[in-house]
């Protein structure tokens, strides 16, 4: 005998089944939901602003850098005016006619001119007045000379100096130093990295995980310009104390990176420790079914199955690396030099631009043009970083049912 609660669920249910056959759509309209859109509409903002702002970005280091190459730049060539020139006057009295050859584009105050002959024994140079529709004026005895140099993409990617005021443009020097210490680093921190994200994924208790990953996380919160002078106070003297003083500099790549790759230990760890854990259980259980220690199962089956994502956290540390400017520039040197010497200074991209970029430079100087080229760099090596990270994710991602 049916209760009476039975009678009522199997009366409401004839009642909807009623309903429904009556009127089919009514229970398949959707009802609005605000607070759904509006959070669709925020996230789609998001997203525009970070696309306009990397647009943004890309057209500024583009245009700004173009100044760099395109136009010449002027540079001072340390001689001067020996005595009065008049507008009219085609013939140049220098102190020293050597530094100059025919074809040179000088300039003198705001006026442009073109030298068309040398005259070596007299110091006299033969110009064409008014260049480039500038204006012929009175010069002073004593008037600056400045050459102008042209920098080519060429030069800037092959030349081993970098003197912007001297007309020497290669970035080889702040390039390779910034490898330099992105390498170091590297050798730092994925070892490190890796064992720490293996041991929190396949070694840990739960309350031990718990309490570790925030604590490692830390790290990465602390102020780049405390590790700076954590590298210059304690890593550069623990250095020269091991290989000694006339061989460690006070100011060397060796001790930045080294530090810059602690710094970074806190990302590849947390992302490898994530990909790790996302290999399914089964997986595990199916090896160690076969005989395999969990040693064996952890290098042979959970790392070969999270690759992508390990290789990804890899290629993301790199990048936080290239990209580091408050250690390379208090603990790896204040000037550009090409050496592959890990103990001596060298200036980095980006520390270079934090020395030029905190003096006083003017507007469309041949400085203040090539922090844009050197950022426009940087910008193009971390780009390429991530699409090496997009297509090694998905290159080797395993998707698992």
């Amino acid at each position: 005998m049916e209760s009476q609660i039975t009678i009522q669920k199997r009366e409401l249910i004839e009642a909807a089944l009623t309903r429904q056959a009556a009127n089919p759509q009514a229970g398949l309209q959707k009802r609005p939901r605000w607070f759904e859109q509006i959070i669709r509409v925020l996230l789609l903002f998001s997203g525009v602003i970070s696309i306009f702002t990397t647009i943004g970005i890309v057209i500024v280091l583009g245009t700004e850098s173009l100044l760099f190459f395109t136009p010449p730049a002027w540079i001072d060539s340390f001689k001067s005016l020996e005595e009065l020139a008049y507008p009219t006057s085609d013939t140049l009295h220098v102190s020293d006619a050597s530094a100059f050859v025919v074809g040179d584009q000088i300039r003198i105050i705001n006026e442009e001119m073109l030298v068309t002959a040398v005259d070596l024994d007299a110091d006299m140079l033969t110009v064409e007045r008014g260049y480039n529709g500038t204006e012929a004026v009175v010069h002073n005895r004593d008037a600056e000379i400045l050459l102008a140099d042209v920098v080519t993409i060429g030069e800037f990617f092959t030349s081993t100096q970098w003197q912007p005021q001297l007309g020497n443009f290669g970035i080889l020097p702040l390039l390779n130093s910034t490898l330099m210490t992105s390498l170091t680093a590297m050798l730092v921190a994925v070892p490190l990295g890796l064992f720490a994200a293996i041991y929190l994924s396949e070694y840990a208790k739960p309350n031990v995980r718990a309490a570790l990953k925030p604590t490692l996380e830390l790290l990465a919160g602390v102020p780049t310009v405390v590790y700076g002078y954590f590298a210059l106070t304690f890593m550069t003297p623990l250095l020269r104390s091991l290989f000694g003083i006339e061989v460690v500099g006070i100011y060397n790549t060796a001790s930045a990176g080294l530090v810059m790759g602690i710094m970074i230990i806190p990302t590849i760890a947390s992302i490898s420790e994530d990909a790790l854990r996302a290999v399914p259980s089964s997986l595990r259980e199916a090896s160690y079914g076969l005989g395999a220690t969990r040693l064996e199962t952890v290098f042979k089956v959970v790392v070969p199955a999270a690759l992508s994502g390990v290789i990804a956290s890899f290629i993301l540390g790199m990048s936080r690396a290239v990209g580091e400017t408050m250690i390379v520039a208090i603990a790896a040197g204040a000037g550009p030099a090409f050496t592959f010497n890990p103990f001596k200074g060298a200036e980095t991209m980006t520390g270079h631009i934090v020395r030029i970029s905190g003096g006083d430079i003017s507007y469309n100087s041949i400085d203040y043009n090539s922090l844009f080229a050197i950022g426009l760099l940087l910008f193009v090596l971390t780009f390429a970083l991530n699409v090496a990270s997009r297509v090694v994710t998905s290159r080797f991602r395993e998707v698992y049912q």
